[in-house]
């Protein structure tokens, strides 16, 4: 039920990030007839393989339907994850799951370093993170999380028992947690518009609003239709990750986009954000529908996430539940009002691990499953090597098969009936789970 008075006056559907960095100021080039690779997407994935193959000499050409960035790398949480998520519900065997992390742990640092070596100023700070259990027995799969964590890749998790919880989260919701220090926070805006200067910089062909239809191959070579032309390109990259549609139908049956849905307050003064965030560090929690929350850059406001709906709805229509969802951890956010609220995909897979790799001659680098901050970055980079000839080992989220999903065409259909039954699965831990 929308209820109007939590909605400040100027109240905004765009997302929050767009104040500082808005992904459709960008000019358009003329597409070219010609270039060695052609990218679909212009996210994190898109232009971190586009700014690798530029500099090395080959010719890459981006696009995308809408604005350059319009997707979900202007649209996250801004949290950064060092493989706190990766692998641990894949039911993958152990020693799999244990390079997963790791690798996941190198994504983070090459994040880092491409923030350092482009000089992109996004409000990027190593804040840590805190994942709540959402009861007792999700704080002993947590311990078990923060040992595997801690011997693969140092990531300095430590468990923060129920009494002490208050010294990490100003909320007595959950039931302690996971602090983790192979973590952080971004702004995702203007970190994608400093990777987006970076390929402009090395003179990355760039088409927004430039629709990608069919693709045919021709004698080794890929000819492409969009609508503004025709394209010819040596190599193809699909990493269109929550927003893959029918161009590539393979892709599409194995990519679930499944929306989240943020709001975020007015500004309520570095004080009480502080005492909400005493260590200001990022929070997620350990629910099959997770709450993901942080102080925002400027620390005077706060940002909350979470599945609102499992059905496709405009953000407006769910920003009072979003809203009931903050109150329950923060309390004494009730009558703050909010500023922005809005709605971007992610990406699932069948079994909820990134992937990167070759169908048919066509690259792709899909299905982060939330992580995508570090890892779409991290996959579009991995690609790039492999176009290159460079990748000089191969990569676990490369190694394993793309999964179909059973029963599924490409329309999530069956998202609500899950979503039901996860909330469900998750009252009846908070409930009676000892």
């Amino acid at each position: 039920m929308r209820r109007d008075y939590i909605f400040a006056d100027n109240f905004k559907i765009d997302p929050y990030w767009w104040e500082a960095a808005r992904p459709d100021l960008e000019e358009e080039f003329e597409l070219p007839e010609n270039t060695d690779v052609l990218i679909v997407g212009s996210g994190y994935a898109g232009l971190s393989a586009a700014l690798e193959l530029q500099r090395n000499g080959v010719e890459t050409c981006v696009l995308d339907t809408e604005a350059l960035g319009w997707g979900a790398s202007s649209r996250n949480g801004g949290h950064v994850s060092g493989g706190v998520n990766i692998g641990k519900t894949s039911g993958l065997p152990a020693e799999m799951i244990r390079r997963m992390i790791d690798e996941a742990a190198a994504a983070y640092d090459h994040l880092e370093r491409v923030i350092e070596r482009e000089e992109i100023d996004c409000f990027y700070t190593r804040c840590g993170r805190f994942v709540g259990a959402h009861c007792r027995s999700a704080y002993r799969a947590l311990e078990r999380r923060a040992d595997e964590l801690n011997s693969v890749a140092e990531s300095g998790a430590v468990m923060i028992p129920r009494d002490r919880q208050r010294e990490v989260l100003g909320s007595d919701y959950y039931h302690g947690g996971m602090t983790v220090d192979l973590s952080g926070a971004l702004h995702p805006s203007l970190y994608h518009r400093g990777l987006l200067n970076a390929c402009r910089a090395a003179k990355v062909t760039l088409c927004p609003y430039t629709k990608a239809g069919r693709i045919e191959s021709h004698n080794g070579k890929f000819l492409i239709e969009t609508t503004r032309g025709e394209i010819r390109a040596s190599q193809v990259v699909i990493a269109t990750n929550g927003y893959t549609g029918d161009l590539t139908p393979w892709h599409q049956r194995r990519v679930v986009p499944v929306a989240s849905y943020i709001i975020v307050t007015e500004e309520i003064g570095r004080e009480r954000v502080r005492a909400l965030f005493p260590s200001l560090r990022v929070v997620g929690d350990s629910k099959r529908v997770l709450y993901y929350f942080r102080p925002g850059p400027d620390h005077k406001r706060v940002l909350f996430g979470g599945r609102a709906s499992f059905a496709s709805k405009p953000a407006i229509e769910t920003a009072s539940r979003l809203y009931d969802f903050m109150c329950s951890v923060f309390p004494e956010l009730r009558g703050v009002r909010v500023t922005h609220g809005w709605t971007g995909n992610v990406a699932f897979t069948y079994d909820r691990v990134p992937h990167f790799g070759t169908r048919s001659g066509i690259h792709y680098a899909l299905g982060c499953n939330g992580s995508g901050v570090v890892m779409m970055g991290y996959l579009g980079h991995r690609v790039a090597l492999k176009i290159l000839g460079r990748a000089n080992r191969l990569s676990v989220f490369e190694a394993l098969d793309l999964p179909d999903i059973p029963l599924y065409g490409g329309n999530p259909w069956f998202l609500p009936l899950l979503g039901g039954y996860y909330r469900f699965r998750d009252w009846i831990d908070r409930t009676f789970t000892v």
